[in-house]
């Protein structure tokens, strides 16, 4: 980071949170970039990591994910710290960017010894300097998926709610369970967030209703979801929350008085608690390192 950043002082405890589901487009990226947004502007120094290849929680942020190597990738084939490859995006929000050239780590480390554990690892040096940290995870169950998990305290699971969405939903606990006895007995999973969510389709309703009892049947065990509870707060289908990664910028740059906004607001109230209730937005031209607009602009010719 570049002595012009804003220096990154010690909080007294930091949560790592990864946000996985093997299945994709069901709100990962969206759920991590305007979450760790709140945060941000409530005061909380939140770090982002985008450990998916497609770098999407990159390109949202506004950042550069077409120049090699990308932060992900240096940090986790040793070539860079972390430290050294953080980029500050906005106040209070810093980021280790993706790219494409994380495609290949998974081959690189195959015969690496600890490979499982060497975001954790990269992580421990720097982790007190934050309030939250949000790991942004790949659609699969992966050697990036088992770093984020080993890394992690907590996992929070967004799901789309539709019939598929329940097909792969026990495998993920069962991947999770498997790194909690090998890996981290620490971690847990927090909540299941329902994105996309429509009350007025009978199906969204079924979901959420299934899952809930899924979880409470789970209660008296001993697992690492037995705590977990389904988010009271649905995110609504919204076209900005679709539109708003397209011009590098979070919800509340984009459209901060629509549903998605409110939705997201609401739910870092419930999952962090002492959330300013309407946080104010934040100008992209105060913060110049990871030139937000110029990438913005980008990813919008792109869309």
């Amino acid at each position: 980071m570049s002595s012009s950043e804003e220096s990154i002082s010690t909080p007294s405890s930091c949560r790592i949170l990864a946000v996985l589901n093997q299945k994709g487009g069901v709100g990962k990226t969206t759920t991590v970039a305007n979450l760790s947004a709140v945060l941000a502007q409530s005061a909380k120094r939140t770090l982002v990591i985008d450990l998916d290849p497609q770098a999407h929680l990159t390109i949202h942020l506004g950042a550069d994910a077409e120049t090699p190597p990308s932060g992900s990738y240096a940090v986790l084939t040793g070539a860079q710290s972390l430290e050294e490859v953080l980029v500050q995006s906005r106040p209070n929000l810093w980021l280790l960017s993706s790219g494409i050239d994380l495609v290949g780590a998974e081959t690189e480390l195959v015969n690496e010894v600890g490979r499982e554990t060497i975001l954790r690892n990269a992580l421990q040096h720097i982790r007190e300097r934050f309030d939250y940290i949000f790991i942004d995870c790949p659609p699969s169950l992966g050697l990036l998926t088992l770093n984020a998990l080993a890394a992690a305290d907590e996992v929070l699971i967004p799901i789309q709610p539709h019939f598929l969405a329940l097909q792969g939903f026990g495998r993920l606990l069962q991947t999770i369970r498997l790194v909690n006895q090998r890996i981290n007995p620490a971690l847990r999973v927090k909540a299941i967030l329902m994105c996309m969510y429509d009350s007025r389709a009978s199906l969204s309703v079924e979901v959420k209703n299934d899952i809930e009892k899924f979880l409470e049947s789970a209660r008296q065990n001993r697992t690492p979801w037995s705590g977990a509870s389904v988010v009271p707060v649905q995110i609504r289908r919204n076209i900005k929350l679709a539109e708003a990664p397209s011009y590098g910028k979070t919800i509340f740059e984009y459209e901060p008085s629509c549903h998605g906004a409110d939705d997201y607001r609401a739910v870092a109230q419930y999952l962090f608690g002492q959330i300013s209730a309407e946080p104010q937005p934040v100008s992209l031209g105060d913060t110049p390192a990871c030139e937000q607009t110029d990438a913005g602009e980008k990813a919008r010719d792109k869309a």
